[in-house]
């Protein structure tokens, strides 16, 4: 498979560091069928808890948790990277960017089976459009 890179729209919600707040927010999602392209949960200070929520269609996600008491932000932009799996995929990427002097803010990266691997890369809003020109996407 060749390396893909694509642009991608995210929007995050913050909930109580609690058991069972990320599935209330998973589940809406399920029972609205919104199918993620990505979901990367972490502590944001405070008690508690980020969930940034990668989809083809935010808005589809923006229905299915109207009146769930969940705030979403903004959208936001993001990239998905996917390809063969090997030794040096996800560096082969940094590498580019750091060349191009764009500082990466966050990346969450995993084998996914059948030999393949996806990222999804954040940078800075400043950094999105020369990110694009740097990874062709």
């Amino acid at each position: 498979m060749a390396e893909t890179v694509q642009r991608v729209d995210y929007v995050y919600v913050t909930v109580p560091d609690a058991p069972g707040e990320g599935d209330r927010v998973l589940s809406a999602l399920k029972e609205s069928s919104v199918n993620l392209i990505g979901c990367l949960g972490f502590p944001a200070g405070d008690g508690s808890s980020q969930l940034d929520l990668v989809a083809d269609d935010v808005e589809a996600v923006r229905v299915a948790l109207d009146g769930t008491g969940v705030k979403l932000s903004e959208v936001k932009h993001a990239f998905l990277v996917q390809g063969d799996d090997r030794a040096g995929a996800v560096a082969d990427t940094t590498t580019k960017l750091a060349g191009a002097g764009i500082n990466v803010t966050a990346v969450a990266a995993v084998a996914g089976g059948s030999g393949g691997y996806g990222m999804i890369l954040w940078v800075a809003p400043a950094d999105y459009e020369s990110t694009a020109a740097a990874l062709g996407a």
